[in-house]
């Protein structure tokens, strides 16, 4: 047997993070860079923005077994259906080769009844894959999305090079936990990722669990990152946090935009709004967990705004005005553009793929979403022709 060498994991050998920080046990992919992080960034966000949604490791080598410590972040909701382990995707010269998973690590265990959250430390673990071909291939690890994942080391039983650049197109996407990965099978096939696949671009995901908030610092990420596409994906969690009233999310979106522009001035720019969430159609937020589902161990969400204040966001509202706006912004700006999100999910879906907690969609939503932007942004509309 060939023993394994270790190769240093370096941002040379990752796609998809915004930046490294190197840890006392490795790295920590980041998908906001440190002077976003310093920004006041709560608790949920940090979280959130070290799931490495859309990260991967991806080398160039003839190696038949590849093995990558890692120390991963579980969470544990308290009174809710255990979470299962987060999922490694391995892609082969871009096809399905495996999966797994790294049991242990750390522990973080929330009550979302009344906000308290305990961290339990825990021990690195390791990730396998034998038996691959015996030929120079493209090997991609897709990091689990919804977990926390520190990188420790990478072994392999022949040498390990970066894969060079393909040429394909950067997309680069913001979103909320639905393009974040919520509910999907894996880390390949989130929404973004299947669409990005089809569409042949290599996806930069800043779908950040609850935190599309129209963040300044965001933008400002999105406005200092190469990219060759970029899309917004705004509505949900403005709505589902109660954060603005309609006098500040107008020029909010407008700030936002121009923060992007001022760093990608003629770069194609999708603004999409909202998929259908019933819960959320004509009522406002705040949203809250169901505790009476919750206790019967089911994790559903409710509205609880007050749906006769006009001042207040609902999802109807939010897409007539991201209609405006982009109209408006279009009159001198011809490559920016709108994306109904009810054309990815909307009322003919539900009663076939209903949400299973009332707001996130579910693997086979992930895959139809996917699907369906790939052929409305890639297939000759927004993004079209412009994917290698």
């Amino acid at each position: 047997m060939t023993p394994l060498k270790t190769t240093p994991i370096t941002a040379q050998l990752l796609r998809g993070a915004i930046e490294l920080e190197h840890t006392e046990h490795g790295v920590l992919p980041h998908r906001l860079p440190a002077q976003a992080r310093a920004r006041g960034v709560d608790a949920q966000l940090a979280m959130s923005e070290t799931q490495p949604s859309g990260v991967r490791l991806a080398f160039r080598t003839r190696a038949t077994t590849v093995e990558l410590d890692t120390l991963p972040t579980k969470r544990v909701y308290v009174g809710a259906p255990p979470r299962p382990d987060g999922v490694y995707d391995l892609l082969v010269d871009g096809r399905p080769a495996g999966q797994g998973s790294v049991a242990g690590g750390n522990t973080v265990t929330i009550d979302m009844s009344t906000g308290s959250v305990t961290t339990e430390p825990g021990k690195v673990g390791t990730l396998h894959f034998t038996d691959l071909p015996d030929v120079t291939k493209d090997v991609e690890i897709w990091l689990p999305h919804n977990e926390t994942t520190e990188l420790i080391a990478l072994r392999t039983d022949a040498p390990v090079e970066p894969v060079p650049d393909s040429g394909r197109k950067v997309w680069l996407h913001h979103g909320s936990s639905i393009s974040h990965g919520s509910d999907a099978a894996s880390p390949s096939t989130t929404w973004p990722a299947l669409a990005a696949s089809i569409g042949g671009a290599e996806l930069i995901n800043l779908g950040f669990g609850g935190n599309a908030l129209l963040d300044p610092f965001t933008a400002r990420t999105m406005r200092d990152t190469a990219a060759d596409l970029i899309s917004v994906k705004i509505g949900i969690n403005l709505v589902n946090h109660d954060v603005m009233r309609l006098r500040a999310f107008v020029p909010a979106v407008h700030g936002f935009l121009d923060t992007i522009r001022d760093g990608h001035p003629t770069t194609p720019l999708l603004v999409i709004s909202p998929i259908l969430c019933p819960i959320h159609e004509t009522t406002p937020g705040p949203c809250t967990t169901d505790l009476t589902e919750l206790a019967s161990g089911r994790l559903r969400f409710r509205a609880t705004g007050d749906a006769t204040d006009p001042t207040r966001l609902t999802l109807t509202t939010i897409r007539e005005k991201l209609a405006e706006i982009v109209a408006i912004r279009a009159a001198d700006d011809p490559h920016v553009h709108y994306l109904d999100g009810r054309s990815l999910y909307g009322e003919e879906d539900t009663a076939e793929l209903p949400l299973p907690d009332a707001l996130h969609p579910d693997a086979k939503t992930h895959r139809r979403m996917g699907e369906r932007f790939a052929e409305l942004a890639f297939g000759g509309g927004v993004f079209g022709g412009t994917a290698a």
